[in-house]
C-alpha cells in the first residue's frame, strides 16, 4: 500500500534545521541531567516505603493515587490485590530512618482520611490509631462517664482492644464498634465512650515498611552492558549485510534517539522506572529497524546503478520508502499518543517515551543516519582524488559508477555514461 507515489521531496537539502534541532535538544538534555545530578529515578531504582492498606470497600486505584498526591510528592504506585479489599501502595522515602517512615505513614493517613473519611467530626479513627493514642483519648471521657480506670487498667484495656482489632479475621479493620463487646473489660459504659470518641474508619494500615530498590547499581550496570553489547552486535550484523559505515550510522542514530529521550525526561522532571526502561529498549529496536529499511533501499538502488550522485540516490531512496515510514510510524504514533492521553499516570512515563522516541527515531533515520553516509562518501571521494586514504567509499556508490548504465546492444558489454 502506497500513500505517496513518485514523490521527490528534497529531504537532504533540508537536513540542517533538523541537525541543529538535534544538537540543541541533546545539549539542553545533557545540561539538565548535569544540573539535576542525573536522571530522576523512580521507586524501582531508589526504593521507598511500602504500605499495605485494607479498605472496607476499596476505592478505585486512581482515586487513592489522587488522594495521596495532595500531600506526598513524586511517584506513587497503587497495586490492587485481586479477590480482596487490600492495596499495596509504594511511595518515595526521604531517608531510611524510623522517623522518615513514620512521617510518610502520617502523611498517608491524613491524605486518605481527608478523601475517604470526610465526616469524622473530630472523632478518633479507631482503625488507624495506636494503643497509646487510644488510651489518651479515652482517659478523661471514661472518668466523666463514671467508668474511670487507673493508668495500668486503661493500658491493659486498650491493649486488649487493639489486639482484638488487629487479630484475624478483622486484621486491623473494625466495621462496627459493637464488635468490641467481645473484648473482656468492655462494659456498656466503655462502649458508649468509645462510640462517642471514636469512629470505625473506612480503611486500616496493616503494615508499613522500607523497601529497597528493585534495580540495584549492579543490575543497572548489567542492563547498560547488555544494551551496549546489543548495539555492538547490531553494528556487526549491519556491517556484514551492508558495510561497516552503515552500522556506524545506525548506531549513532540510536544513541541520538535515546539521549534526547532521556534528556527530555530530565527536562520535564519525569521519573524513570521499569516501564520507561522497557519503552527505551523498544525504541532502540524500532529506530534501528526504521533505519535499516531506508539503508536497504539505498543498497538496492546502488546495485541497480540508479542514475544520479550518491546524495540524489539517498534522497530518492528516502522518498521511495516514505509511504512505508508514514504508515508504520503514523499508526504506532497514534497508539502511543492514545496511551499518553488516556492511559493515566501509571502509563504516563511509558507512553511519553514512546511518543517522543517515535518522533525522534523517525526523523533520525532520514536526517541523521543518511547524512552520515553522505558525509563518509564525500570524504572518501575527496581523499581518493587527493591520493590519501581511505581509497574506497561505499561500494557502487562513487559518482562515475552510479552514473553509468549498460549498453542495450547485443554483444556490447561496455558501459557508457548517461547523457
Amino acid at each position: 500500500m502506497e500513500i505517496f507515489k513518485q514523490t521527490n521531496f528534497d529531504f537532504l537539502g533540508r537536513k540542517w534545521p533538523f541537525i541543529i534541532l538535534s544538537l540543541l535538544l541533546t545539549a539542553i538534555g545533557l545540561i539538565s541531567l548535569a544540573v539535576k545530578g542525573g536522571p530522576n529515578y523512580g521507586i524501582d531504582f531508589t526504593g521507598g516505603a511500602l504500605m499495605d492498606v485494607s479498605f472496607q470497600k476499596r476505592p478505585a486505584a486512581e482515586a487513592i493515587r489522587s488522594a495521596l498526591h495532595r500531600r506526598i510528592p513524586g511517584e506513587i504506585s497503587v497495586q490492587e490485590i485481586s479477590g480482596t479489599q487490600e492495596v499495596f501502595i509504594s511511595t518515595g522515602l526521604n531517608g531510611r530512618s524510623d522517623q522518615a517512615l513514620q512521617t510518610v505513614r502520617s502523611d498517608m493517613v491524613a491524605s486518605l482520611n481527608a478523601a475517604f473519611n470526610p465526616n469524622a467530626d473530630g472523632k478518633l479513627d479507631f482503625n488507624t490509631t495506636g494503643q497509646a493514642a487510644l488510651a489518651d483519648r479515652l482517659r478523661d471521657p471514661l472518668a466523666r462517664a463514671g467508668a474511670g480506670l487507673s493508668d495500668d487498667q486503661l493500658t491493659d484495656l486498650t491493649k486488649q482492644i487493639t489486639a482484638f482489632r488487629d487479630s484475624p479475621p478483622r486484621s486491623g479493620l473494625i466495621r462496627n464498634l459493637d464488635e468490641l463487646r467481645a473484648v473482656p473489660g468492655v462494659t456498656q459504659k466503655v462502649l458508649d465512650v468509645l462510640k462517642q470518641e471514636c469512629f470505625p474508619g473506612s480503611f486500616a494500615i496493616r503494615n508499613v515498611e522500607v523497601v529497597g530498590p528493585r534495580i540495584g547499581s549492579d543490575l543497572r550496570q548489567q542492563a547498560i552492558n547488555v544494551v551496549l553489547i546489543a548495539l555492538a552486535a547490531m553494528l556487526v550484523y549491519i556491517a556484514f549485510r551492508f558495510e561497516w559505515i552503515y552500522g556506524v550510522a545506525a548506531v549513532i542514530a540510536v544513541f541520538h534517539d535515546t539521549i534526547i529521550t532521556i534528556g527530555l525526561f530530565s527536562l520535564f522532571n519525569k521519573e524513570i522506572d521499569l516501564t520507561v526502561i522497557a519503552a527505551l529498549l523498544t525504541l532502540v529496536g524500532y529506530s534501528m529497524n526504521d533505519t535499516i529499511v531506508t539503508f536497504d533501499r539505498i543498497r538496492e538502488n546502488l546495485r541497480l546503478h540508479v542514475r544520479g550522485s550518491f546524495t540524489e540516490i539517498v534522497n530518492r531512496s528516502i522518498n521511495q520508502t516514505l509511504s512505508r515510514t508514514v504508515l508504520t510510524s503514523g499508526l504506532t504514533f497514534l497508539t502511543a499518543i492514545s496511551l499518553y492521553l488516556f492511559g493515566g499516570p501509571v502509563l504516563n512515563g511509558f507512553s511519553f517515551a514512546l511518543v517522543v522516541g517515535i518522533i525522534i527515531g523517525t526523523y533520525s533515520s532520514i536526517f541523521i543516519a543518511s547524512p552520515i553516509l553522505i558525509f563518509w562518501q564525500n570524504l572518501a571521494e575527496n581523499r581518493k582524488r587527493s591520493g590519501r586514504g581511505p581509497r574506497t567509499g561505499i561500494k557502487a556508490a562513487n559518482v562515475p559508477d552510479a552514473r553509468m548504465r549498460p549498453v542495450a546492444k547485443a554483444g556490447k558489454g561496455m558501459a557508457k555514461p548517461v547523457r
